[in-house]
């Protein structure tokens, strides 16, 4: 009985999901830079909205949660590329566009994402 009831009062106060279909949140201000950084490099393979497509993984996942994978994760995937771990989708190559500068925006709205979906 009592473990229903916890039950119950997490699903109460759950952050809501992100349907797959729906657009995804629109970032504060502070964020917007991120976003457009995001959606220049990192959708292809990421998803709008950091939800993944058939070539890489998304972001919202608990594997990419902060204590998991930390931020510094992000930079070293970028600066010197992933070998493939977590899901079958083959080695991420590492993306001499992306600058430290970029990611440093970047991360933040993927970390905001990640809020939104319940994930911290």
């Amino acid at each position: 009985m009592r473990l229903l009831g916890l039950l119950v009062v997490g699903l109460l106060f759950a952050p809501p999901a992100l349907a797959a279909d729906s657009p995804p949140p629109k970032p504060p201000e502070a964020l917007v830079k991120g976003e457009s950084l995001y959606t220049t490099n990192c959708s292809a393979c990421h998803g709008v909205g950091a939800r993944g497509t058939a070539k890489g993984p998304p972001f919202l996942d608990k594997v990419y949660e902060p204590n998991h994978h930390a931020d510094i994760a992000f930079y070293r995937a970028a600066e010197a590329g992933v070998r493939a771990h977590h899901w079958k989708f083959g080695d991420m190559p590492k993306l001499p566009g992306v600058t430290k500068d970029a990611l440093a925006q970047i991360i933040p709205y993927i970390r905001w994402l990640q809020k939104q979906a319940g994930i911290f």
